[in-house]
């Protein structure tokens, strides 16, 4: 996800922009799955974006052909979690959209087992028709829900991406305290488990949602997405202090060693913040608040 229609003044201009000239591009596909309108555009560049409804957030841009190719700025900073895990065995992602993120570390590391779930069986084949997403030995697409399948998880994994957005926002279920304990037990001991949330200023449940990563992990790091509406959260189930200077070392060598394009060094300068202090205003989200659909 992107950018979205209730963004703080700063944004509307860019958002704005983006919903004028997405009507100049074309219209590959457009069809009402059972949980989303699944619409794909193309622009004059080949660049193919991913939306769930005709004027809302950008799901995602991908240039097919090159997975080496981020286009959204929070895509380029969530891979900052491999700071804290060398080398990873196993990844899961929650939320396949165009299958940018799973794309790109799976050129990065073959080896890696890569496991993807979407509750939305339409998105998984509009990835794999239209963005280019391919399974292979090591990279594996689920339709599925997403918190069943962390809950019945029995091989944990190294690194969890939590990415998985409606037309506006998060799904509440992926976001309370029994959520998140389910993605802790589903982490090894040293793994790490990277959320991508809309910021406070067009999240209304922004400090409830870092409120409960501080609930159910031992630490608690937040990156700003240089250029977006979004806060990247690095949630670890053990006691590691790391000072930013460290944390962009790691991210750089990275970067440089795997031949990225970008430096995710970089990335982590802007806005890095150590949450250790509780707002103590602000809720953990349960289960048994989740607020009731209105029709």
């Amino acid at each position: 996800m992107k950018s979205r229609k209730l963004l703080p003044l700063a944004f509307v201009a860019a958002l704005a922009f983006c919903v004028i000239t997405s009507a100049d591009e074309k219209v590959l596909y457009e069809k009402k799955s059972a949980y989303n309108t699944i619409i794909v555009t193309e622009d004059d560049h080949g660049l193919r974006t991913l939306w769930f409804e005709p004027d809302g957030a950008r799901q995602s841009v991908v240039k097919p052909g090159d997975v080496d190719h981020i286009e959204l700025p929070y895509a380029r900073t969530m891979p900052a979690g491999l700071a804290f895990v060398e080398r990873p065995r196993r990844v899961l992602i929650v939320g396949l959209g165009g299958g940018t993120i799973p794309g790109f570390l799976h050129k990065h590391y073959p080896q890696t087992i890569i496991d993807v779930v979407d509750i939305d069986p339409d998105v998984v084949q509009v990835a794999k028709e239209f963005f280019g997403f391919r399974e292979d030995s090591t990279l594996h697409a689920y339709a599925k829900d997403g918190r069943r399948f962390i809950e019945e998880c029995r091989a944990p994994y190294d690194i969890i991406f939590l990415d998985a957005f409606g037309s506006d926002n998060i799904p509440y279920r992926l976001a309370t305290r029994e959520f998140l304990q389910a993605v802790r037990r589903a982490l090894t001991p040293n793994g790490v488990a990277v959320g991508n949330v809309w910021s406070r200023s067009s999240n209304s449940l922004y400090d409830a949602m870092v409120r409960t990563y501080q609930d159910v992990f031992d630490e608690l790091y937040i990156i700003d997405a240089q250029g977006a509406g979004n806060k990247i959260l690095i949630a670890l189930p053990r006691r590691q202090r790391i000072q930013q200077e460290e944390l962009v070392r790691r991210a750089r060598r990275i970067s440089q060693e795997e031949h990225f394009r970008f430096d995710m060094g970089e990335l982590v300068v802007h806005g890095f913040e150590y949450a250790s202090e509780k707002d103590p205003s602000a809720r953990v989200l349960l289960d048994r608040n989740e607020p009731q659909k209105t029709e």
